[in-house]
Parts: C-alpha cells; structure tokens; sequence
C-alpha cells in the first residue's frame, strides 16, 4: 500500500492508545502472518511504557499503525544453557559484553501491505538509533532467523556491516528457525558508511549526524 499524500509519523510507545496500536502491529504480523506468538500481550504489556531499560516505537502512517520496533538496553549476553548457543571462534561473550554498551535491536515488524515503503523502515531504525546514539550506548545486537524468507541478514551484514558473532537454537519467539546472533559497532559503521557515501545510512543518521561525527573525534583523541 502507498503511504503517498500520507504523513509517516513514528512515535515512543507512551499511552494506552500506542499500546493498543503496537498489539494490532503485533498480532498481524507476528501471530496471524508469522505465528510466532499466543498473545501479542505478553509481549507488549501494559507497563511497557514504565520499564527504563525497555523502548518501544510505533510507525503510523496517517493515524493508521504500520510498523513496531523494540529496543533493550543492557541485554544479558551469556545467554541461558535452553537456549543452546554458541559463538563464533574467538568470541567470548563476557568479553563482548566488556567492549561497549549494549543494545538489542529487535521485534522489528512492518505490516505486508507497507514493506515496499522504505520509508516506513527508515523513520524507524532513524528514531531508535537516535535514542541509542543520545544515551551513549556503542553497539547493537540483534538475532535474524537463519533460512527465513524475509530474513534480513544480507542487508544487516552486507549494508550496515554486523558482524556474525554465534548462534542459539531458542528463543523468546516460537519459530523453528536457528538465530544468528549480529553485533555491530555503530562508531565503526557509521564511520565506514560515511567513506562509502552510504544513502540509505545518510537516511537513518539523519538529524544526529553531528552527535556521532563528535563522539567519533572522541574516539579517536583517545
């Protein structure tokens, strides 16, 4: 569907009716289309506006909802044994965990009808990397479902440059498929973006170009 003459407005879950719109994201996504959930409810509760290390973004295209977004900040990175993880040679997670700030990147849903609309993507991963960046965190992580029709891992890896860092078998999801865990560091990617004249990067970064190009110079004085 066209979002043309129709605003795109995305906005940090706050009330009741954000709620309520992000739970309708949610059930048509990823329990009517994918079947990855019993209740959107359990995973979007009714607090969810309280929880500090918890951000939720709604996309809305007019006053119609399109699209989801939830980050978590200071995810646990040694995941539990049930999960039956592993992780690339050379990577130890107590030692990833001490490299940067974590933030996990996910339940990044669009509805079908608007997947064509870059835009709708755009203005989302733009506002929760925003946030991330103003909060002085330095790394995403994300899992991707690995065999996954609409899997996004070709654009995480070969676009923005995550990095493969392990596996797990489950998840909080219900989907049959393995999980590649992605790492990326947002100073690295940004500055390799940059050479490269990146557009769908300039995108994203629109409007917090100046923040990341003073935290980069820091980085670099250091």
């Amino acid at each position: 569907m066209s979002t043309a003459g129709r605003s795109i407005r995305v906005v940090k879950i706050a009330t009741d009716r954000d709620i309520q719109h992000a739970r309708k994201v949610m059930e048509e996504v990823f329990l009517r289309e994918k079947g990855w959930i019993r209740t959107s409810a359990e995973h979007i509760p009714a607090d969810v506006a309280g929880q500090p290390k918890v951000s939720w973004f709604l996309a809305r295209v007019g006053t119609e909802p399109v699209g989801l977004l939830r980050l978590v900040y200071d995810p646990e990175l040694a995941l539990p044994p049930e999960c039956l993880a592993t992780f690339e040679p050379g990577i130890d997670p107590a030692a990833l965990a001490a490299s940067g700030r974590f933030v996990e990147i996910g339940r990044f849903m669009i509805r079908q009808e608007y997947r064509r609309e870059i835009g709708v993507a755009l203005r989302l991963m733009r506002r929760a990397c925003k946030e991330v960046v103003e909060r002085d965190y330095t790394h995403f992580i994300t899992d991707v479902f690995e065999g996954e029709p609409n899997s996004p891992f070709h654009f995480h890896t070969r676009i923005l440059g995550f990095e493969v860092v392990g596996r797990h078998v489950h998840g909080e999801l219900n989907c049959r498929y393995v999980r590649i865990i992605l790492v990326l560091n947002i100073l690295k990617a940004y500055q390799r973006l940059t050479l490269r004249r990146n557009a769908m990067f300039a995108a994203i970064t629109r409007g917090f170009r100046g923040l990341l190009k003073r935290k980069l110079a820091l980085t670099r004085e250091a």
